[in-house]
């Protein structure tokens, strides 16, 4: 057991995955949950995005400045994403749509060559040569331990101040797991700063007999 006078939790979050064959074997080889950090490996070839909210249309949107096509893979006839990102998904030529469809394997050795998918109406079976699969049909954070200590919205993200604070004295919550996060590396290392800052007005105000001691910095080694 380890103690301590104030904490910052940065336990992320997982995105959910489709669970199928080929998902596990090929993520980083093609198969993304990031379409911002790794579309642009892409350029030039053809993808699918799974997903109808959107985080899908964001996403969608976003890979047709490399793709030449991006099909928007979705296991309903509509959308569930906003008004507005809908309408540009719409207006986007390189931007296509395969309705009451789930993609059931991800075919490749070395890296994404297509997909097998099935019409959930119809039962139909096809394959679709791809080079790029971005899923996006939710995430959840890994928060459940704070269950009890902290509130959260109905998805499971901590809710926090502008300072990271949680309404629990001391404990403090940065990155994906928090409420409203950007979901990106760089927004996740300022809520660190944010969180540190905040943890350092905390322990000033709560132990001001407390000593802070800063790292010292290491001595340059010189080159021989």
């Amino acid at each position: 057991d380890y103690t301590a006078k104030a904490i910052i939790m940065t336990a992320g979050a997982d995105y959910d995955k489709l669970g199928i064959p080929g998902e596990e074997e090929l993520t980083g080889k093609g198969v993304s949950y990031c379409a911002t950090c790794d579309a642009a490996f892409f350029k030039d070839m053809e993808a699918i995005v799974v997903g109808g909210g959107d985080a899908a249309l964001e996403e969608a949107i976003f890979t047709t400045r490399y793709v030449t096509k991006v099909t928007i893979v979705h296991r309903r006839d509509e959308l569930r994403g906003s008004a507005i990102l809908q309408e540009r998904a719409f207006a986007n030529d390189k931007i296509d749509f395969q309705w009451n469809t789930i993609v059931t394997e991800i075919l490749g050795d070395e890296q994404v060559t297509g997909v097998k998918l099935k019409d959930v109406k119809t039962g139909e079976e096809s394959e679709k040569p791809i080079a790029a699969v971005f899923i996006f049909i939710g995430q959840h954070p890994n928060s459940n331990f704070v269950g009890d200590l902290v509130p959260m919205d109905k998805g499971g993200h901590v809710i926090v101040d502008e300072w990271m604070r949680t309404p629990q004295p001391g404990l403090f919550v940065a990155g994906d797991v928090r409420q409203n996060s950007a979901r990106q590396v760089a927004s996740s290392v300022g809520d660190g700063v944010t969180a540190a800052i905040g943890v350092e007005h905390y322990l000033a105000d709560k132990f001001p007999d407390l000593e802070l001691h800063s790292a010292e910095p290491a001595e340059a080694t010189a080159s021989a």
